[in-house]
């Protein structure tokens, strides 16, 4: 039987039927790969690998071509990963509480960016405004790829050392991380014009867009608080049980900070620890943090599929052996290192801060700070190359922390006196009935 010439498939319920392949992917990976030292991640790249090899498919993912888009889409995850991580913390906000996150992000992130700027400046021979950015994008640990070692849903208990300090790390670090991106956009541009860069960069890039981002942050989580929670009965938010209010709640920080040109992630970030403050122990809480979580997952998964495709496209082809080299030792020295010493006189045992320093995992956050620096930058040398070698830290860091964290976290929570299957059988606390009251 010959098939009519107009059988061809029409592209767009191709579409639609991977949509929802995909969505179904989302809900039913993670409870199948629970007990595997596989992740999420490592099947999206996979699976992204294996649908770009077809023939058939003609388009050519890679940043380097398309780099508004790449910047664009990689910015929209990190945000509603940083929502997702500011929601789910159930610590309070305090200087003293907070000792483990200051540690890696006053010591441990600095001493990461200047190792990576040494290695790339004088071992891998890169301009020293090119090694900068590569040092600022590849020391921040990645809210959408540290899922895994990172605390629970809102109210579910789960919630020691290393999973608070790896989840308030990656959802502060983001944000602290962009000064150092801009040094080097203002160090390439300075090397043109020969302008003074020193006192713009401190007050602007510095104090101004972090202090900025802080307020600014606090006064949006504070109004959106007040709106779910504390106006009048008829009228406050949470009575719609809507969970999009978390994420209108992060398009409007981001936004609206950006407007006034300080750093929205760090922003976004704020706003949903303000916002869980509101009302910490409402049932609506685990509402917004579930939604968040799976517009991340969603996002999370096509993004990782193109990046999968990129790879297969020639996203590594730039590689110098010396690359390969450095990004071994990133990953296995500089940031474990830069990690133990951050974490020098902390309270915490060795096998705590031995976990809290291996599991810098880098990700999307890394692809959008290069995307952003490029954008920005002028004649980069190199471009190419340090996608390169951006790709491959991302890669071996999925692989390596995806293979590896369902037995170090099992072991782990065994050797704190917790069962790791125990939450299998007992719902969290926010899931064991409705709340008696929801004032």
């Amino acid at each position: 039987m010959q098939l009519p010439a107009d059988f061809a498939p029409d592209p767009y319920i191709l579409v639609l039927t991977g949509t929802g392949l995909l969505i179904a992917l989302v809900a039913w990976l993670p409870l199948a790969l629970r007990r595997l030292p596989l992740s999420l991640p490592i099947v999206c790249i996979a699976l992204g690998a294996g649908i770009f090899l077809l023939p058939q498919v003609t388009l050519n993912p890679l940043p380097i071509r398309y780099p508004e888009v790449t910047e664009r889409f990689s910015e929209f995850v990190v945000i509603i990963a940083l929502m997702g991580a500011g929601l789910k913390l159930d610590r309070i906000f305090s200087f003293r509480t907070w000792g483990v996150t200051w540690r890696l992000i006053a010591i441990t992130m600095p001493l990461s960016i200047a190792a990576i700027t040494l290695i790339a400046g004088w071992a891998m021979g890169l301009t020293w405004t090119a090694a900068l950015l590569l040092g600022a994008t590849l020391a921040p640990t990645d809210p959408v790829l540290a899922a895994d070692v990172q605390v629970g849903p809102p109210k579910s208990g789960d919630e020691d050392k290393v999973r608070f300090g790896l989840t308030s790390e990656a959802g502060m670090n983001d944000g602290f991380a962009f000064p150092f991106v801009h040094l080097a956009i203002v160090l390439s541009l300075a090397a043109t014009t020969g302008e003074p860069w020193l006192a713009k960069w401190l007050t602007y890039n510095v104090l101004w867009e972090i202090g900025a981002g802080v307020v600014g942050g606090y006064l949006i989580g504070r109004l959106f608080g007040w709106l779910t929670f504390h106006v009048p009965a008829k009228t406050k938010l949470v009575k719609t049980g809507d969970g999009l209010i978390a994420v209108s709640a992060t398009f409007v920080s981001y936004g609206l900070t950006e407007l006034i040109h300080c750093y929205g992630f760090l922003a976004v970030f704020v706003t949903a620890l303000t916002f869980r403050h509101a009302h910490r122990d409402h049932e609506f809480q685990l509402e917004m943090h579930a939604l968040t979580e799976q517009v991340e997952r969603i996002a999370m998964m096509i993004l990782l599929i193109l990046f999968g495709g990129a790879l297969v496209s020639g996203l590594l082809s730039a590689l110098k052996w010396t690359d390969v080299v450095a990004v071994i030792v990133i990953l296995l020295i500089v940031r474990p290192v830069a990690g133990l010493i951050g974490l020098i006189g902390h309270k915490a045992d060795w096998q705590e801060r031995l976990t809290l320093s291996f599991f810098g995992i880098r990700g999307v956050g890394s692809i959008y700070y290069l995307a952003y620096g490029l954008n920005h930058m002028e004649n980069v040398q190199n471009a190419e190359r340090l996608w390169s070698i951006v790709g491959l830290v991302i890669l071996v860091s999925i692989l390596m922390h995806g293979v590896t964290v369902t037995p170090v976290m099992r072991n782990f929570d065994r050797s704190q006196g917790r069962d790791p299957d125990a939450d299998e059988a007992t719902p969290p606390p926010g899931l064991q009935g409705k709340a008696s009251s929801d004032a």
